[in-house]
């Protein structure tokens, strides 16, 4: 390109000059706008790259066919991507398999990889359009080779100086404002000198050049006379200068991988995505800002992002139109009819406006796998079998996410249930403080499923899809202690990969409540019964897990309960608490008015005579060494030292804990009436509490009073002999 005009450096700032030096109308503050992305000044410059039948060419570049012949992907009986040549026939994905081979007899199908139970991994299997009950359809290969694409562009560009957001699996945005800023710079000396007057609204002096090459890109007329090649502005050098960019691009990925794509340039995303369109495929398209409004006014706007559905639908049955150039004369009062927000936001897009900025965000938020059942599921088993199916496609996908290099890892799973127009759901915490594994996902979302059979109204199913979501960065190299604890639901999901939360919004308690007692399900049919059963087995191998972990000392004890039964009632239970936060104050045993008076001391020396102590405890954790230290008291049941000076209040904390079980286990194994225990009526007549073994009103009063006691509380007697 020429050099700039000899006069522009002596003449410009001349005051008395009485020659008028040509301006451009942009200005400084606008060329140093484009540097920073800025999307308010109209030199900026976005890209769009769209694949050319991806799907197809991800299959025609496998298979190594050559890229001229006909071909269809084909996901069971239908078509989900078709290639160039075969539209050449008249083919569109709206025909079958069938019909498209009739109008197309030389076409080559080629179906979409499948999982298979008990595969490791997605495969391509023959004839898997007839095994569509027992494969699921996996995307994968796609998914990969998109990544490839997407790494492919980013090397093509100056690592400080790009911005690239991949808006679907086969599309790219580019925002190419700073490295087109700084090639212009190099190739304009002139624009990198400060404003005259320190004015940054002083408009630039004017291009130097009058021709532009556009080399094959396909340029966007203005529908003006001479309009293509005058007076070319700044805004039309820094579109030359992305179009070259664009096409090294575009060249890049087609040397390295193979495929063709298309590019659009334009001011904005939506017109850039409007431009990839309009030449396909493997050719680019430059919308210059003098020809937005020829483009757009003999479109239609639903073609549009975010026209093209309802909102486009309610627009065209408001204006009677579906054409730009029509709906351009509506005033901003009239669009408003529609929202104020959607009407000030249609008035800007239809004329070109749009300042959305490209985000280069690529990270995933959720994966999902799902599956549609025709004929729909109706067990337990089958449901099984297709979350084994699930579990593993995910896990693949999280693998390549780092999750193995805790680069990144998800936190919550979720499985979705669809039983006719019914859609039900329950989530879980996935465990923190371990490695993620296929194993724990499928525990999880098996766990969740048997959840919902319980609930019953489970089947038949049309339709079950597996989530995991709340992807976070995983923490590396060091970390401070907080990282290593947790708490809450993740706590108890650490101790059971089945220990969830549901996601319809309700108390646990009070689900419990409102679902009946478990017996009524055993009045189903056989085969009824059995889903349930599996279901329920799941459920009480997973709770009894978490139960032997949290409590070890009482796993002879309880040995026969049924723990699932133990889930299902509404208790209070009195927590374990540990030795340095539980003492031997009364007052953890009785409620909080009872006054110090009225409550019987707790001795140290004995439990009641009902209360064994184990003969040979079972540890909590091995210590360095059993031997006594001097002057310490050492705690068999602990496995810690202690002064001296604790050694009756240690003595009183294993007493409460004691009471605290024996509660539990007569609250599971209810006690017979007062009446039949001791040959006397209860007072009143009063009937045994249910659950509880104890009637009202008896046992030993708290202070002399006849109060009953309190939910998940029983009223005992402390010092009294018979």
């Amino acid at each position: 390109m020429s050099s700039p005009s000899p006069y522009f450096a002596s003449s410009q700032f001349s005051i008395t000059s009485p020659r008028r030096i040509p301006k451009s109308k942009f200005t400084y503050k606008q060329l140093h706008q484009l540097k920073s992305y800025s999307p308010q000044t109209p030199l900026r410059v976005i890209a769009h790259v769209d694949l050319d039948a991806f799907y197809a060419q991800c299959e025609t570049v496998r298979l190594g066919i050559d890229p001229t012949l006909p071909l269809a992907v084909q996901q069971w009986q239908g078509l989900i991507a078709i290639n160039y040549p075969a539209r050449a026939f008249g083919l569109s994905r709206h025909v079958t398999s069938t019909e498209a081979l009739k109008q197309c007899p030389d076409l080559i199908l080629q179906h979409v990889a499948t999982w298979k139970e008990g595969d490791e991994k997605w495969a391509y299997h023959a004839n898997s359009f007839k095994d569509m009950a027992t494969h699921k359809v996996s995307l994968d290969p796609y998914r990969t080779e998109s990544r490839k694409i997407l790494k492919c562009i980013k090397e093509a560009l100056p690592e400080k100086e790009q911005r690239v957001e991949k808006a679907s699996i086969d599309e790219v945005f580019m925002d190419l404002s700073a490295q087109v800023h700084t090639i212009l710079l190099q190739r304009y000396p002139e624009l990198r000198g400060p404003a005259p007057y320190d004015d940054p609204t002083e408009r630039l002096p004017k291009v130097s050049t009058t021709v532009l090459d556009w080399a094959a890109d396909a340029l966007v007329e203005t529908g003006d006379e001479d309009g293509e090649d005058r007076d070319p502005d700044w805004d039309d050098v820094c579109m030359l200068i992305a179009s070259k960019i664009v096409r090294d691009v575009r060249q890049s990925v087609k040397d390295t991988l193979g495929y063709t794509c298309s590019g659009g340039l334009a001011r904005n995303k939506m017109l850039s995505k409007l431009g990839s369109g309009y030449k396909k495929p493997n050719q680019q398209t430059v919308i210059r800002n003098r020809a937005v409004k020829h483009f757009l006014s003999d479109m239609k706007f639903t073609k549009i992002r975010m026209l093209g559905g309802k909102l486009g639908d309610e627009v065209v049955a408001m204006f009677g139109t579906d054409k730009v150039k029509e709906l351009v004369q509506q005033p901003l009062e009239q669009l408003k009819k529609l929202g104020d927000d959607t009407g000030t936001w249609l008035y800007s897009i239809i004329r070109g406006e749009d300042y959305s900025e490209v985000n280069p965000r690529t990270q995933i938020k959720s994966m999902l796998s799902a599956k549609s059942f025709r004929p729909a599921i109706n067990s337990f088993e089958q449901g099984v079998r297709w979350l084994r199916i699930f579990a593993a496609d995910i896990f693949s996908r999280c693998v390549e996410e780092g999750v193995l290099e805790n680069k990144r890892r998800p936190k919550t799973v979720n499985l979705h249930h669809r039983q006719g127009a019914q859609t039900r759901s329950r989530q879980a915490p996935i465990p923190q403080g371990k490695p993620l594994s296929e194993t724990i996902l499928f525990d999880l979302a098996k766990n969740l499923l048997a959840q919902l059979v319980v609930d019953g109204r489970a089947w038949p199913c049309a339709n079950l899809s597996l989530s995991v979501g709340g992807f976070e960065d995983g923490i590396m190299n060091n970390k401070g202690i907080g990282g290593f604890l947790v708490r809450g639901e993740e706590a108890k999901a650490m101790m059971s990969t089945g220990r969830s939360s549901t996601g319809g919004g309700e108390p646990p308690a009070k689900r419990r409540r409102t679902k009946g007692n478990i017996a009524n399900f055993f009045g189903l049919r056989d085969d009824k019964k059995k889903d349930f059963d599996a279901a329920r087995s799941v459920l009480m191998k997973t709770h009894g897990e978490s139960t032997r972990e949290e409590t070890e000392d009482e796993t002879q004890e309880n040995e026969d309960d049924d723990p699932f039964e133990e889930q299902l009632e509404d208790e209070a239970e009195i927590p374990h608490t540990p030795p340095l936060e539980r003492h031997s104050s009364n007052t953890d045993l009785y409620p909080p008015d009872t006054p110090p008076s009225a409550q019987p001391p707790i001795t140290s020396h004995s439990p009641p005579s009902h209360q064994h102590e184990p003969e040979t405890p079972v540890p909590r954790a091995k210590p360095p060494s059993h031997q006594q230290k001097p002057d310490t008291y050492f705690c068999a049941r602990c496995n810690i030292h202690l002064p001296p000076s604790e050694k009756a209040e240690h003595d009183d904390y294993h007493f409460a804990l004691d009471l605290s079980k024996e509660m539990r286990h007569e609250e599971r194994n209810p006690a017979p009436p007062l009446a039949a225990q001791t040959g006397r009526k209860a007072p009143g007549g009063s009937k045994p509490a249910r659950g509880r073994g104890r009637p009202p009103g008896s046992g030993a009063g708290r202070g002399g009073g006849g109060s009953g006691a309190e939910k998940g509380q029983a009223k005992l007697a402390f010092g009294r002999q018979s």
